[in-house]
Order: C-alpha cells, then sequence, then structure tokens
C-alpha cells in the first residue's frame, strides 16, 4: 500500500547557516525498514530540487529508527541573509512528510492520521 510519510513518520529539523538538518523518525520501528529503503538522499534531494542547491547527506540512526539528512546550500545563504521565509528548515520537515512510499499492508493498524 502507498501511503504519505506523515502516515508512518514525523520529521524534526534544525538549520544553521545555510545548512538544514532533518530528522524523520518512524512512529513504529516495522515502519523504519521500508522509510530506510525508499527515503534515499537521491530521493530527498529530488523533493527540493530548486531549493536545496548543495548535497544531500543521510545517515541513518537505526537504534532510534530514525534517518538524518543534512541538506547542503539549503537555505538561501542562511536565515538572516535571506527574506524567503519559505526556505526555513522548519519548512524543509514539514514538506518531506508528503513524500508517499510503499509498506506492506499487513500494517495498515499501525498507521496514523487519516
Amino acid at each position: 500500500m502507498r501511503v504519505q510519510l506523515r502516515r508512518v513518520a514525523h520529521a524534526r529539523s534544525g538549520d544553521k547557516g545555510n545548512i538544514s538538518n532533518v530528522g524523520v523518525f518512524a512512529y513504529e520501528d516495522a515502519f523504519y525498514p521500508a522509510i530506510k529503503a525508499q527515503l534515499t538522499a537521491e530521493r530527498f534531494a529530488a523533493r527540493y530540487a530548486g531549493v536545496v542547491r548543495g548535497r544531500v547527506d543521510r545517515y541513518a540512526v537505526d537504534g532510534l529508527a530514525a534517518l538524518n539528512f543534512v541538506a547542503h546550500d539549503a537555505l538561501g545563504g542562511g536565515v538572516s541573509r535571506n527574506l524567503c521565509l519559505d526556505n526555513y528548515g522548519k519548512t524543509l520537515a514539514a514538506a518531506v512528510l508528503d513524500v508517499e512510499i510503499e509498506i506492506d499492508d499487513a500494517l495498515a493498524p499501525l498507521l496514523r492520521g487519516p
């Protein structure tokens, strides 16, 4: 079954200078293998084409069922150098939750939200 990431995970973010850091955390350990397999650094970068202009590094934190993405050249020079509020790290974290992934139908009872 295909679901939006927001049904299986939540995200947190931070920003420093021109780098955004986005953590994606599975709600249930059972969701983590699908998230890890499908939410690659390349897919994350493609989601933000035109916004993230530098490389995206992905770090798996298996013990927490989490992925950490570090997006370089992502904030238009940094929060204090840019008047475009939409590029702040918090917005990047919210937007990744729209990405769709495929999960096993047996996990449907664990999904969150509508």
